[in-house]
């Protein structure tokens, strides 16, 4: 992965969505200056459809916007503090704290933009 300048507290940024648990959501969250999570489950119809739009969405992103995916089945603690009641919910973090949530699938551009507004 190369250097980046925006850093995340001198790690790298991730180019893909990272699997998380309820145990490294915190320090996830913490480490980049702008995070999106990916709540979802696999057996989620929209879920599975939003995730390409995620996978190629932190591709595209990297170095300034760092994805996380956090099956809420295997991870159930998390979306309960965060009172996720459906998915696929995105939480978007900005300064390690919420700055906004995008519930259910959408097109790429449209889920790009809303992600854009916090950047």
């Amino acid at each position: 992965m190369e250097e980046l300048k925006s850093g995340a507290k001198g790690a790298d940024w991730p180019h893909e969505p990272v699997a998380l648990t309820d145990a490294s959501f915190e320090a996830f969250v913490a480490k980049y200056s702008m995070v999106v999570i990916d709540c979802w489950a696999p057996w989620c119809g929209p879920c599975r459809m939003v995730a390409p739009v995620v996978d190629a969405l932190a591709k595209e992103m990297a170095g300034k916007v760092a994805f996380g995916k956090l099956n809420t089945d295997e991870n159930p603690s998390t979306p309960g503090k965060f009172n996720i009641s459906a998915i696929p919910t995105l939480l978007v973090f900005k300064g390690g704290k919420l700055a906004d949530r995008i519930i259910g699938a959408m097109p790429k551009e449209q889920l790009a933009a809303k992600i854009k507004k916090h950047l």
